[in-house]
């Protein structure tokens, strides 16, 4: 099940994501570390009502943000679409026990369908451009690759932009 994460979850949604970066870290992902994802990030997600949860057995083993607001390391992007109704993802985790399980696909198809639910133009996000798996993952979603940006706290490597425009 997909619904709306409660403040009282953070601290599971935190540890959730510490055991994805030390997964991805063994594989020589630098993607997530100390300063990201933040206890604060999550917090505003909830009390913005962005963040979701997947959940199985009432137990949580997945997360993403869905948002409207765009972050101003995106201004230099050439997107597809005008600004105006888009949506950004953000934070998408699957806990490692439940990897490779089609759960990323149901949080993005429940993602996708959000954003057409509130007439949005594209979803937007961004991949570490060392996570060959996620690019190939979005690519074959149908999510055109843009340009780059970079996060100096999080790694020396860019992100890649990605955007799927809905029709």
């Amino acid at each position: 099940m997909i619904r709306k994460a409660k403040v009282s979850e953070i601290q599971k949604i935190m540890e959730m994501t510490k055991d994805c970066a030390v997964k991805m870290i063994s594989e020589g992902i630098h993607q997530w570390n100390e300063h990201y994802p933040s206890r604060i990030a999550f917090e505003t997600d909830v009390e913005r009502a962005e963040l979701f949860v997947l959940t199985s057995e009432n137990n949580i083993i997945g997360c993403m943000t869905i948002s409207d607001l765009k972050d101003v390391e995106y201004n230099d992007i050439k997107w597809l679409t005008v600004d105006g109704n888009n949506y950004y993802i953000h934070r998408l985790a699957i806990h490692p026990k439940a990897q490779h399980q089609g759960n990323a696909k149901k949080l993005m198809d429940f993602a996708e369908a959000y954003v057409s639910s509130k007439n949005g133009v594209s979803v937007r996000l961004d991949t570490f451009s060392q996570n060959k798996r996620n690019q190939q993952f979005y690519k074959a979603r149908g999510y055109v690759q843009l340009g780059d940006i970079y996060f100096p706290k999080q790694s020396e490597h860019p992100f890649h932009c990605f955007e799927l425009v809905l029709t």
